[in-house]
């Protein structure tokens, strides 16, 4: 008996996170359900969302997916940078930023993909990829049984570290999802002090090459945690570390629930389309390097990846298609990979900053109305603090 309409399908997208719900609802509707697409998750992707980086651009987010309040906690009108010792700059821009419900969200999409025609299984396990005869044959897991589709198109958009693509031979080159892994742990909490409309982020040696958030989500809870950098050695676990920080500075916070892994945190140079295989989102590197946001970037991205599969399933010459395949790197590149790497460049010379340059930074700005605490006043005034870091980000200034 076969867990699928078909055996074989145009287009299946493995992950059902933002990357993968975009660009299943993507190729939906560009195809208009003239072409067989699955969309793969092991979960409901409403269930048990992924709670960091709730907060995403209102403007960038709307110019990819019509915002509904039934999924929006609340809006987000600044942030506030806070040095070692305290000291607390604010960027203030009224409703610049959108609190999501990230299960609700997810539902959306989720319902946006039926509505395209998109079929959706989120009770199945992709177990196994291989190119064989112009296609690729896909073992998954449904039921406590194992079944085989093949499919013209691969997406992988299984977030951080994609293991489904490694070890096969025609993809040697792609994007492999590994290249910068960076360990991050947050806890959903109570009882902590908080602007519901603000961020606060923290910086400094308490976490090194990384930053200290607080997130608000419903003006009770708040989603508190950290990113370190890849090489960092903490000598105690994250779990513990976290606990130390929530008790030093809120000594009253309830911990409600603590989640970590690991997360992507760099640009790529490499491809990430062969093969017919393409990447979107985490699996592909595509994340802001210095704010490891992800969200509208994989949302960006799965719309990019799905625009150049539609074009490849519309040709017939390996030629055509082994140049769609190179445009979707080209097409994210322009639309926000370049100014990633250039962040990328400019992270070193960010994560070796002082914790006196940041307090002496965020003192002297702090005493500025807040009308004047732009975010280009922020930066500068980092770099005053720090006259050797601008010959260390020239690349990046200019």
């Amino acid at each position: 008996m076969s867990f699928f309409r078909s055996n074989e399908y145009e287009a299946v997208v493995c992950g059902a996170g933002p990357a993968g719900l975009m660009a299943a609802c993507t190729l939906g509707k560009l195809t208009g359900g003239t072409r067989r697409i699955l969309l793969l998750d092991k979960k409901l992707p409403w269930k048990e969302p992924i709670f960091c980086a709730e907060a995403v651009s209102t403007d960038r987010l709307s110019n990819l997916w019509p915002i509904d309040r039934s999924w929006v906690r609340g809006n987000i009108s600044g942030i506030y940078f806070t040095s070692p010792k305290g000291y607390r700059a604010e960027f203030y821009s009224k409703n610049c930023g959108s609190l999501l419900d990230r299960s609700k969200f997810h539902h959306a999409l989720a319902d946006a993909c039926l509505k395209a025609q998109v079929e959706c299984r989120f009770d199945a396990l992709v177990k196994g990829l291989r190119r064989e005869e112009g296609f690729w044959s896909i073992d998954v897991a449904c039921d406590g049984a194992v079944q085989t589709i093949r499919s013209k198109i691969v997406i992988d958009a299984t977030g951080p570290g994609s293991r489904l693509t490694r070890g096969i031979d025609c993809l040697d080159g792609i994007e492999s999802g590994d290249t910068d892994l960076e360990p991050a742990i947050f806890a959903v909490a109570e009882g902590i002090k908080h602007s519901r409309e603000h961020i606060e982020l923290f910086f400094g040696s308490e976490f090194p090459d990384g930053y200290g958030w607080i997130f608000p989500r419903d003006g009770v809870e708040v989603n508190i945690g950290f990113v370190l950098g890849k090489n960092v050695k903490t000598g105690v676990p994250l779990r513990q570390k976290l606990q130390s920080f929530i008790d030093s500075h809120y000594p009253d916070a309830k911990i409600k629930s603590i989640y970590g892994g690991m997360i992507a945190c760099g640009q790529s140079k490499k491809p990430i389309a062969k093969c017919g295989l393409f990447k979107a989102g985490d699996a592909a590197s595509c994340v802001n390097p210095i704010s490891r946001s992800g969200i509208v970037e994989s949302l960006l991205c799965g719309k990019i990846v799905a625009e150049c599969a539609v074009e490849w399933l519309n040709s017939e010459k390996s030629e055509e298609r082994e140049s769609l395949e190179k445009m979707a790197y080209v097409r994210w590149m322009d639309a926000l990979g370049k100014s990633h790497l250039q962040l990328q460049h400019a992270k070193p010379g960010f994560n070796s900053i002082k914790d006196s340059q940041f307090d002496r930074a965020a003192k002297s700005l702090s005493k500025l109305p807040r009308e004047k605490q732009t975010l280009f006043r922020i930066f500068f005034g980092v770099l005053w603090a720090c006259p050797s870091l601008i010959w260390k980000m020239r690349s990046f200034l200019h």
